[in-house]
């Protein structure tokens, strides 16, 4: 398993374990993802919490233009987001943690057209002694979905991207979705 590069949550690892590996204290992060829970940041608090910074790209903006509600976008809590019972009693404070994390470190946009960007990339940008990192694939940021769970995990396919010339092209792909002046992308954080 450890000389693949696929992470799947099955057979060959997963995502949370390739983060865990790879974000050190000092790093940047740039994520591209459809989802994100509170339970997946608690599952790596530990790394995110010594990041630098991290700028988060959501792919599916409803919850900024919609005037209905859909619930998939609010939830937090159910049988398939919640770790175990410890985290579903905590959620206050995990959810306290997390909103403290995200006004001091985390930028957050999302693109404006619905259904229009399903990559999902998880890209660390370490400290001047390590080299950047990245992963791309099929995860979104949850517990299911990085394969944080004790069981029933998703089973996902995502790929370490290993080349430097890959790496910077994914990087670049990143940061011109991110600074588009075109109306693509909007600021989301409040």
């Amino acid at each position: 398993m450890s000389d693949t590069v696929i992470r799947d949550n099955k057979d060959y690892g997963n995502v949370g374990e390739f983060l865990k590996d790879v974000v050190k204290e000092g790093s940047e992060l740039s994520v591209v993802s459809a989802y994100f829970t509170i339970f997946a940041y608690y599952g790596l608090h530990e790394q995110l919490d010594s990041i630098k910074s991290m700028k988060f790209l959501f792919g599916e903006p409803t919850f900024i233009t919609s005037d209905t509600v859909d619930v998939r976008n609010y939830r937090i809590e159910d049988e398939s987001i919640v770790i175990n019972p410890e985290e579903k009693f905590g959620q206050k404070r995990i959810a306290a943690k997390c909103a403290d994390w995200i006004r001091n470190k985390v930028e957050v946009k999302s693109i404006v057209k619905p259904n229009f960007l399903h990559g999902k990339m998880y890209y660390a940008d370490l400290d001047s002694k390590g080299y950047p990192k990245a992963i791309s694939g099929s995860s979104n940021f949850t517990t299911s979905g990085l394969g944080l769970k004790d069981k029933a995990n998703n089973i996902e396919l995502n790929l370490i991207v290993d080349s430097d010339r890959q790496k910077n092209e994914l990087k670049g792909w990143f940061e011109s979705i991110w600074n588009d002046n075109t109306g693509l992308v909007q600021d989301v954080k409040e």
